[in-house]
């Protein structure tokens, strides 16, 4: 579980950590568009050396990001399963008695994996640079328009934030349990299916009443501080936007115009 890094804020002097978090999260959703746009392995290639010179103006180490994809093996594996099973195109790369591979299969499933790399890639990157309570604030302006329509902007603001914040506390909370059930003698490595059914429902149970606790003494904490949803309140932080903000939509938007033009007439 430490190989989980969506939701933590790392606090290092970089460009991208100054960037308004209104911007960043605009970026992350233009990015997630050309993520989805199926410009081939060129725009693909494109897309991944983007993000690498994200990473590296953003001083963030790249097994830091790495790491967070240990946990998409199991699904991978699962999508090349399915995909070997159901694929039936392209050219046929081996056989096995009746049971023939075709092209398709894995190059399908290296589609959806390189998207959820990216996807996870940029999403980290936001969760990395951006704090808590400025993620907040993004969130709320970006909202705010629809507040006129009856739309909650800053309770919606408000428990995204808590969620990401909660990430890794859950994580910490989670390697806590597992090492006092391991202490019982519960094996989460080995053993049979059934025991390493029973050993993960010996961590669900009281992780979920972990979090129930958790959930409850914040809401305490925020009645005790006078907090009541619907009421208008006010700020000690004010965003303010400056040139670099500009300069940085302004590339994410370049990005995602190659894209399409990559799409429109390299596609490979």
């Amino acid at each position: 579980m430490n190989n989980i890094a969506l939701g933590r804020y790392i606090p290092l002097d970089s460009v991208m950590h100054k960037i308004d978090p209104r911007f960043k999260l605009i970026g992350m959703f233009i990015m997630l568009v050309a993520i989805f746009i199926p410009a081939g392995w060129i725009g693909y290639g494109f897309l991944a050396v983007t993000l690498l010179l994200t990473l590296i103006v953003s001083k963030l180490k790249l097994k830091f990001i790495l790491r967070s994809f240990k946990p998409m093996l199991f699904m991978m594996i699962f999508l090349l399963i399915i995909n070997i099973l159901m694929l039936k195109e392209g050219e046929v790369l081996f056989r096995v008695g009746s049971f023939i591979v075709y092209s398709q299969a894995l190059s399908q499933t290296a589609y959806i994996a390189i998207r959820l790399i990216l996807m996870i890639t940029v999403t980290t990157i936001l969760t990395a640079t951006t704090k808590p309570l400025d993620m907040t604030l993004g969130i709320e302006d970006l909202l705010k328009p629809l507040v006129r329509f009856g739309v909650p902007a800053h309770e919606i603001a408000l428990m995204i934030s808590i969620a990401l914040r909660f990430i890794p506390t859950l994580i910490e909370e989670a390697q806590r349990i597992m090492k006092a059930q391991s202490s019982r003698g519960v094996d989460f490595d080995e053993g049979s299916f059934r025991e390493k059914v029973t050993g993960i429902l010996s961590l669900i149970v009281p992780l979920f009443v972990s979090s129930f606790q958790r959930a409850e003494d914040l809401a305490e904490a925020m009645e005790a501080r006078g907090y009541a949803p619907g009421l208008q309140r006010t700020r000690y932080k004010q965003l303010k936007i400056v040139t670099r903000d500009y300069v940085f939509l302004g590339t994410v938007i370049g990005v995602l115009v190659l894209t399409i033009l990559i799409l429109l007439y390299a596609k490979v």
